[in-house]
């Protein structure tokens, strides 16, 4: 069909890229724990969602196309829901282990 153009890129995985990086610096430092991993994983989901909105405003002030905007934004998007699920297991473990008998 005329007008139909296959998106490129598609089959590779950027945006995970921050997360597989904040793994392997907490496996990888002595003293490193829990909670530095934590940290630098909000840090770059603040990153990536720093990112999404300066590529909206591009997109308002017609610097850019819409894709690559719509790419940024669900990576933030992502990035987002991965931080409130790590949050939600995070009380859940917290929660159960208040409730432990001794």
């Amino acid at each position: 069909m005329p007008g139909i153009h296959p998106i490129s890129g598609v089959g590779s995985i950027q945006g995970l890229s921050g997360v597989s990086a904040v793994g392997q610096s907490a496996k990888a430092g002595k003293g490193a724990n829990f909670a530095d991993a934590l940290k630098g994983f909000v840090e770059q989901v603040d990153l990536e969602q720093q990112g999404a909105a300066s590529a909206v405003q591009d997109m308002v002030a017609g610097k850019s196309d819409i894709l690559p905007v719509v790419g940024e934004v669900a990576k933030a998007d992502l990035s987002f829901k991965l931080l409130v699920g790590v949050r939600n297991k995070v009380i859940d473990a917290y929660k159960q282990t208040m409730n432990m008998q001794i």
